[in-house]
Order: structure tokens, then C-alpha cells, then sequence
């Protein structure tokens, strides 16, 4: 199959891991910031065709797992009310709250439904006129513009009783607060699917402030050890740039017509983020002729928030700070059919990760 076969295969791939290899020079550190590629490298065994001095850590990459509970209090704060469903995602249904989830809510007899898109959300308020239909605006800027194109027909088609809670996020803010932090990197391993729309001009930042190695990457074995090899070589020779190795879906500009569509429809805002606490202009709202199809600002709630499981160490977790064999909890208490934290519910967690594709081999 073109675009997946030609990057499995065999032979280039332990070519790649050799070269790699051979360029090593020191200790090394990379972070992937996409859940995707957290999944794909453990998949894959990348870990084990590394030398041992080329460490892979997983950051904030999972929109799932950095969503904050307060996120998923308010869903089921709205789930509980008559006359309302809930569209979502079906990765985001088994997050804990903080003190129940939107699975538990659902199976108790709250109207919540899994849908793949925006627009299925829509046709289901389109149907059910006489209901409130709330969609869990969820995910980067992959995600995004399908929300502001599913706000902009419900707008065109006069759609009174659709409604989004947005917990939308940009990634470089939550990169760049990372590196503020002081986590120990020499590059990122970027997001291949957030650059199809950012392009890679998003993540020109990184070398230009902080003297970091980036790499936009693809997702199969081959494009992963071509962007560790690119990365390394970087920093052997101390030219830090951003390149572009996913070049057969991405571009410096991007999406040029799905960054309008963001544009007139969200405006950046603060956002909380699990593990990180607020990040500033991380999020996504809507714009003030758009407000209206803001569930807060037509049904505000009332949450009592609580505190997430002091024993999880998600939040440390998603900054690169720790592993998931560091928690005392993982894998004996947090399982993925009962997880004590978001970063076991979505296939793209490190946590979940960990436990499909290492735990089990």
C-alpha cells in the first residue's frame, strides 16, 4: 500500500537504525508531543532499535489526557439536565471526573452519544429540534477547524439548539511552557498531523528562541528513525532548525483554508491543561458573533471540583518528567478498563501505551 508499505520496510528501516548508530555522539534526549507518535513508537519497538544513549520521552500530545476534570465536571453537570444530549468522542466517555465519568453517566440513563464528527453532532440536533445538543468540542488544531466548520453551518442552516463546550488547545504554547519549565531536550520529535494545518512555520520558535532541534515527523518506523537520525545530526553539527521529514502531508504554510476557518470562527484564549495548570493563549473560544453557541454562556454550571487522584502522576507524566512505570498505580490499580487517569483511557496516552505495547510483549 502506497505511503505505508515503502515506510515498513525492512531493510531501509535497520539501515536507518544503523546510521543512527553510527552518528551518536553523546547522550540524547527528544520529546514527542503527539499521542499518535507515542502510540506509533512503542508499536513499532523504536526503543528497542536505538542505542541506549538516545532516550524518547512522551509529552502533553494526547488531547484526552490534558483535558482537565473541571472539563469533564461540566459535561456531566450538563448530561444530568432534561432535554439534553451530549455528542463527544468516544476516547473522552471513560475519563474520570471527579466523581464519575460520562460512561457512568450514560449508563445510568443520561442521552450521551459517540460521534466522529462535528457535523454528525449537528444532523443529530437538526433531528431532535425540539432537544439540546451540546458537542465536547475536543482536540489541537487537527481537530479544531472541523468544529469551526460545524459552527459556521449551524449558523448558515438557523441550528438554534446546538451548542459547544470547547476544550480546544493550540500546541505550541504547551511546547514552549515545557521548554520554560526546563525539562533536559535536545528537540522535538513535532506533530505531523497538527503541522498538515499549522505548517511547519508553527514551530519556527523553537530554534529561533530556545536554540532547540525540531523535526515535523510522519508516523510509520521509517519516518520516526529518519527523524531521530535528522535530529541527532542536528545537534551534532549545533544547527538547530525546524525540518520537515512528514514532507509528502506537510508544507511551511499549511492549511491555508482550514486556518481560516479557525481564524473567523475561535479566538486564542487561556486554557487549563492537566498536569500544566493554565497556559496562556493555549486555548480556543469562540468569537463574540459566534458566542452563542457557547453552552457557558447560555447554561452556566456550577461544578464542585475536586482534586485528581494524588497518587496519579499523569500531570508529571505529560510534562516528560516521569514514565509510566514510575506510578505506583499503573498497571495494578489504573488498567485501561478501570483507569485512575486520563493518560490510561485513550489509545494515544503514555500510560495506555505503555501497558498495550510494552507490558504485554
Amino acid at each position: 500500500m502506497k505511503y505505508i508499505d515503502e515506510y515498513r520496510n525492512k531493510d531501509l528501516i535497520m539501515k536507518l537504525a544503523d546510521q543512527i548508530g553510527k552518528s551518536v555522539r553523546r547522550d540524547y534526549t527528544f520529546m514527542e508531543v503527539c499521542g499518535g507518535h507515542t502510540a506509533a513508537i512503542h508499536r513499532f519497538g523504536i526503543p528497542s532499535l536505538l542505542p541506549g544513549n538516545v532516550k524518547l520521552v512522551s509529552g502533553p500530545g494526547c488531547p484526552v489526557c490534558v483535558t482537565g476534570t473541571d472539563f469533564i465536571d461540566k459535561a456531566i453537570a450538563y448530561s444530568k439536565m432534561d432535554e439534553v444530549i451530549i455528542c463527544t468522542f468516544g476516547d473522552l466517555l471513560r475519563v474520570p471526573g471527579s466523581t464519575s465519568s460520562l460512561e457512568k453517566e450514560r449508563a445510568a440513563g443520561a442521552d450521551i452519544r459517540i460521534v466522529l464528527s462535528g457535523l454528525e453532532a449537528l444532523e443529530i440536533a437538526r433531528i431532535d429540534s425540539d432537544k439540546k445538543v451540546i458537542f465536547l468540542g475536543i482536540g489541537f488544531e487537527t481537530t479544531a477547524p472541523g468544529t469551526a466548520v460545524t459552527i459556521k453551518l449551524a449558523e448558515k442552516n438557523y441550528i438554534k439548539n446546538f451548542f459547544l463546550l470547547s476544550a480546544h488547545k493550540v500546541m505550541p504554547p504547551a511546547m514552549e511552557a515545557i521548554i520554560k519549565e526546563g525539562v533536559n531536550l535536545d528537540g522535538f520529535i513535532c506533530p505531523g498531523h497538527v503541522a498538515t494545518i499549522t505548517g511547519s512555520k508553527a514551530f519556527n520558535f523553537i530554534p529561533e528562541k530556545y536554540n532547540l532541534s525540531s523535526v515535523i515527523t510522519g508516523f510509520e518506523p521509517a519516518d520516526i528513525l529518519q527523524s531521530i537520525l535528522m535530529l541527532i545530526q542536528q545537534v551534532n553539527r549545533n544547527t538547530h532548525i525546524v525540518e520537515i521529514q512528514y514532507n509528502r502531508a506537510v508544507n511551511v504554510n499549511g492549511n491555508t483554508v482550514a486556518q481560516r476557518h479557525l481564524s473567523e470562527v475561535f479566538e486564542p484564549c487561556d486554557a487549563q491543561w492537566r498536569g500544566f495548570g493554565v497556559i496562556s493563549s493555549s486555548g480556543l473560544r469562540l468569537r463574540r458573533v459566534f458566542e452563542r453557541f457557547n453552552i457557558e454562556n447560555n447554561i452556566p454550571v456550577q461544578i464542585s471540583f475536586q482534586e485528581d487522584n494524588e497518587l496519579c502522576i499523569c500531570g508529571e507524566i505529560l510534562r516528560g518528567l516521569k514514565t509510566p512505570d514510575d506510578c505506583t498505580l499503573f498497571a495494578d490499580i489504573c488498567i485501561p478498563e478501570n483507569p485512575s487517569g486520563a493518560c490510561m483511557v485513550s489509545n494515544e496516552g503514555s500510560c495506555n501505551t505503555y501497558y498495550r505495547y510494552r507490558l504485554t510483549k
